[in-house]
């Protein structure tokens, strides 16, 4: 029996979680849940479900309803008010921190964005598993990250990286060539930059075959998402950036690759069902059966590769140019994205201007023309030997000031000109 705590349990990651381990109650426990608080419905529902001990909610405020949330749904269930075992509840923006050290075997860091980190430093701190879909920690703190966890004790969430870790179960490390990433090109797959100039927030959303998150579709469509899961592979298996690549797979059933010195190559595939490596990570290295649907080979099918088109998707070539450059780069690639993706599906940036504004803000970052030559609060570039988690804060809160600034220069708020600073 394994324990297990969720954090991100209301998100699309957390609540398939909490299914795949309802359809296999003897493998799997829950003992606490997390959850920004925005439906306190959903996550009291959970809660009552699983039995979970502890349930930690960003928003402090929320507690009240919360705590009258359970209630309701113990009366809806028909329980009596004196037998009912209620969770325990701890609240504040550092819950979710709080709730992944509390004892347990897994901790599966669902959370969106880089305010995973410090939950992820702690389940790490614990000594458990961590099963980790929010690979937005693992990138902008990839070295203090990989510093405090033990060998094989993070286990990732991603589709593509459990692609390549079942993978790398063929071959030794020394007969591994290259890892292939592969991206399902998104809805605006085969259009030119000029084409997507227009693209809508609900196209954007539309994504072909994955069922996602707004931020990870939208991140889906622009391509950052591969960029961050390209950072993401090289951190978690210690493979050169140049020995990564990506190909389009637009049907979304190879996962990922990797090709051996031999010129072996071998694949994972699945149909598009995030179950499979989210029961994968809980319970690895055991497969956990039943999981989800196998493809189906009685079935005439077509699968396709294609090169990725860098000029109209440059997103991926400029998570590459982060990951060169170390250390806090890639917290302000992710930073600056976070901020734009807000921006435009509020109507204030173009979908063409997200990674306009992450590549101006990186470049100014690592040292572009525009960098700031005094390189304080957070503006410079802190090398992978110098990081630390209040550097990594410093440029995250820089990236996305700076990030809120050019969009507002792109929505025609900002008429002042180059400023004195040279950030013009």
């Amino acid at each position: 029996m394994r324990d297990v705590v969720v954090l991100g349990s209301t998100g699309s990651i957390g609540t398939q979680a909490l299914e795949v381990m309802a359809r296999s109650p003897e493998v799997f426990r829950v003992v606490g849940l997390a959850a920004g608080g925005a439906s306190v419905a959903l996550l009291a529902r959970q809660a009552l479900e699983t039995g979970a001990q502890v349930v930690a909610v960003a928003r402090a405020t929320t507690v009240q309803d919360l705590q009258l949330a359970f209630y309701a749904e113990a009366q809806r269930r028909g329980w009596s008010t004196g037998d009912t075992r209620l969770p325990r509840i701890i609240a504040g923006p550092d819950a979710a921190t709080e709730l992944a050290a509390y004892p347990c075997d897994v901790v599966l860091n669902g959370i969106t964005g880089s305010t995973g980190l410090a939950p992820t430093l702690a389940a790490l701190a614990s000594g458990a598993v961590l099963a980790l879909a929010n690979k937005e920690s693992l990138v902008v703190g990839g070295p203090l990250v990989l510093a405090a966890a033990a060998p094989g004790q993070i286990v990732a969430v991603d589709s593509e990286h459990s692609a390549i870790a079942q993978c790398l179960r063929g071959g030794r490390d020394v007969e591994v060539d290259r890892l292939v990433l592969t991206a399902s090109g998104g809805p605006f797959r085969g259009r030119s930059r000029a084409e997507m100039a227009d693209v809508t927030p609900a196209q954007a959303l539309a994504h072909p075959t994955w069922d996602m998150g707004r931020v990870i579709t939208t991140n889906s469509a622009t391509l950052v998402n591969k960029g961050l899961e390209l950072l993401e592979a090289h951190l978690l298996f210690g493979v050169p950036l140049d020995r990564i690549d990506v190909v389009v797979h637009p049907q979304s059933l190879v996962h990922s690759m990797v090709q051996f010195v031999d010129g072996s190559t071998i694949a994972q595939a699945s149909p598009p069902d995030m179950r499979l490596p989210i029961a994968l990570a809980l319970g690895w290295p055991d497969r956990v059966p039943g999981a989800a649907a196998a493809c189906d080979w009685s079935r005439a099918q077509e699968w396709t590769f294609e090169p990725l088109d860098s000029e109209a998707f440059p997103a991926v070539e400029l998570a590459r140019m982060a990951g060169r450059h170390g250390g806090s780069a890639p917290a302000v690639y992710n930073a600056a994205n976070e901020v734009c993706v807000d921006a435009f599906h509020e109507g204030r940036l173009p979908f063409l201007g997200i990674v306009d504004v992450i590549a101006r803000v990186l470049d100014e970052h690592v040292g572009g023309p525009g960098n700031r030559s005094d390189a304080v609060g957070g503006s410079g570039l802190v090398s992978g030997a110098g990081l630390t988690l209040d550097s990594v804060l410093a440029a995250d809160a820089w990236a996305r000031s700076r990030a809120a600034e050019l969009v507002q220069v792109a929505e025609g708020r900002d008429d002042t000109g180059p400023r004195a600073d040279g950030r013009g």
